[in-house]
């Protein structure tokens, strides 16, 4: 029997630790909330970590795109929506949308996982495990296309000062942890211009894994056609490993 149609709500109080100094919700706290309810709904619909390792099987999250309109401040709540949309190809697709008390946006996202054999490390066609659910034909997406598939920048980036993977920076998989390449880049912006730039996009894409005590470096190109626009690789450089790619847009903060 196929279950209902999915979503979860949950309200989300914006702690003081999980502000930038600007006093809003950082970035990487935006997507600590998204990577939260994404795994509380998929326990609460049988799709969580230990459901899916009866199978051999794990959850890795591929791809994200989301669009900010405004980031929360310390002491303000967001209720956030999310529901898995069906399947593409390989990807399982899961959507967000995060709004104020008043009922505005504050940002949508949309996420592709992938599900891996444990031993093998190969993607699995999603359908089997996800037989159960019922996805409506009309099921409307949270924005108006999947994450992509970032290309490599377009001018040779800039490398930043390289650091080692350390121990808060994982997972219970003993990998990094996904939001922490997202703290790794936006820490690498000076203080001048998070003081004075807003988030308006995101879009990430996790290309291979990183441990314990990897040499990591971020290189940044400039802006993109004159705009504040900067795509970071995240690179291992002992083996040349490529980590992630991701492409965060910015705007001029007139609050």
């Amino acid at each position: 029997m196929k279950m209902d149609y999915p979503e979860f709500i949950k309200e989300y109080p914006v702690h003081v630790y999980e502000t930038g100094p600007d006093g809003k919700l950082s970035l990487a706290s935006l997507f600590d909330y998204f990577q939260d309810i994404a795994s509380e709904h998929a326990v609460s619909l049988g799709y969580g970590r230990e459901e899916l390792m009866k199978n051999n099987h794990f959850w890795v999250l591929s791809r994200m795109f989301s669009r900010i309109t405004e980031l929360p401040e310390w002491g303000s709540k967001i209720t956030i929506r999310t529901w898995p949309r069906g399947t593409d190809k390989l990807f399982a697709l899961r959507d967000f949308e995060a709004r104020f008390s008043d009922g505005r946006i504050a940002a949508k996202a949309t996420s592709s996982w992938l599900i891996l054999d444990y031993s093998t490390k190969r993607v699995k066609r999603p359908d089997e495990d996800l037989s159960r659910l019922h996805f409506r034909p009309e099921s409307i997406g949270a924005l108006e296309r999947n994450a992509d598939k970032l290309a490599p920048p377009a001018d040779t980036p800039v490398p930043g000062q390289p650091f080692r993977v350390r121990i808060s920076d994982l997972d219970v998989n003993l990998h990094t942890n996904n939001v922490r390449y997202i703290k790794w880049v936006t820490d690498s912006y000076d203080l001048d211009f998070t003081m004075n730039n807003v988030p308006v996009s995101l879009e990430i894409n996790y290309l291979a894994e990183s441990r314990f005590n990897d040499n990591i470096v971020i290189l940044t190109s400039d802006g993109i056609g004159g705009e504040k626009i900067y795509d970071h690789l995240i690179v291992r450089p002992d083996d040349n490993k490529e980590l992630c790619r991701l492409r965060i847009m910015w705007k001029t903060n007139h609050s």
